[in-house]
């Protein structure tokens, strides 16, 4: 039979239109998508453990499992956007009365500091021997930036907030039915590329389980005890403080831009005992990533480490948080591809071990 060539072309782009047009109306909804599926994904086993613990009533587990991201996620930025906005006002009065501002000299705790100590005191007293007026004059321009980067962003925050509670409702439909939503995929992995399709989909929940048991967790854990450093210490608003280093952390920024500033604060004002114990806290803290994480991404996912970063860093940057998912998945599913595909000997192809005897039969 004679293949109708302007038939096949004109189908695939009538698909291809159809896909593109279907993303497009979808657009609004793709992030929060994709978000779901992955909080739906490497959350997927607690959700089973804590519906055997509520008699096995599916309802109720969806219902815990809401709570618990409603708590976990939307709290935190609702708290940060009251913050913003109660905060912002007093920022702008402190801004307008640096010229009463006086820098106390560094303590001596301060040049004791291995590598950096005795640079940094030396800053600190330039800083302390200028006139409030002349202080003034160089950090009102930057604190009136803040303010207004601070004004700025608070609309971004809210619209971040309100993608957040959309995430909560599509992963709670998505609890309901994830059954039956990982069967159609495994279906359709499977009619793409048999077996090693229906493998790769293993793969990529398993990666996104070893992402999340990575960044999640260790992102609780740091900002949990860089939260306990502060409550200890005596720092005012350290509950504030401890969501606002967990959306630090969340995003790969760390704890330390809410600890440092927490440490020059008990030196400035004096407490020269609790700025020492909360700086050297701060140093365990903010380095417990670079050994924790690790740790936990291979636990959920056998991959190479190196990978797993690759993807995290990328992803972030390109695609921002949402790209901390996404990226180490689709290396992972490229990696295990090329493996499989350089780990295929061609049909009628010896293997290398018998190639090798072939050649020193061959000899004279």
């Amino acid at each position: 039979m004679r293949n109708d060539i302007t038939r096949t072309t004109l189908a695939v782009l009538f698909i291809g239109v159809l896909i593109i047009a279907s993303l497009w109306i979808l657009r609004p909804f793709l992030a929060p998508v994709i978000w779901a599926t992955m909080v739906v994904v490497a959350t997927w086993p607690l959700m089973l453990k804590v519906e055997r613990a509520l008699w096995r009533r599916r309802s109720l587990a969806v219902a815990v499992m809401t709570l618990a991201m409603l708590l976990v996620f939307v709290l935190p930025f609702w708290a940060a956007i009251g913050a913003i906005v109660d905060y912002s006002d007093r920022l702008a009065d402190w801004g307008r009365n640096l010229k009463d501002f006086k820098i106390p000299p560094p303590p001596a705790i301060v040049e004791m500091i291995p590598l950096f100590g005795a640079k940094m005191a030396a800053s600190w007293r330039d800083v302390a021997a200028m006139a409030p007026e002349e202080i003034a004059a160089k950090l009102g321009p930057y604190v009136g930036i803040i303010v207004r980067w601070i004004a700025a962003e608070a609309g971004t925050v809210g619209m971040l907030l309100m993608q957040f509670l959309l995430v909560v409702v599509i992963a709670a439909v998505m609890y309901s039915s994830g059954e039956t939503a990982a069967r159609g995929v495994r279906r359709f992995a499977r009619r793409l590329a048999g077996q090693r399709g229906d493998d790769v989909a293993v793969l990529a929940a398993q990666a996104i389980r070893g992402v999340a048991l990575g960044v999640v967790v260790t992102a609780l854990v740091q900002s949990t005890l860089g939260g306990l450093g502060l409550l200890v210490a005596g720092v005012p608003f350290a509950g504030l403080l401890t969501a606002v280093m967990l959306m630090f952390c969340l995003a790969q920024v760390g704890p330390t831009l809410v600890l440092v500033p927490a440490v020059a604060w008990l030196y400035w004002s004096g407490d020269n005992v609790w700025g020492t114990v909360l700086l050297v806290w701060t140093l365990f803290v903010g380095t417990l990533d670079n050994f924790l994480r690790p740790y936990l991404i291979k636990m959920g996912a056998d991959l190479p480490l190196l990978l797993i970063f690759a993807g995290v860093i990328g992803g972030l940057v390109s695609l921002g948080l949402v790209g901390i998912f996404v990226g180490p998945v689709v290396l992972a599913v490229a990696y295990t591809l090329v493996n499989a595909w350089v780990d295929d000997e061609p049909d009628g192809a010896p293997a290398e071990g018998a190639r090798g005897r072939g050649d020193k039969a061959g000899k004279p």
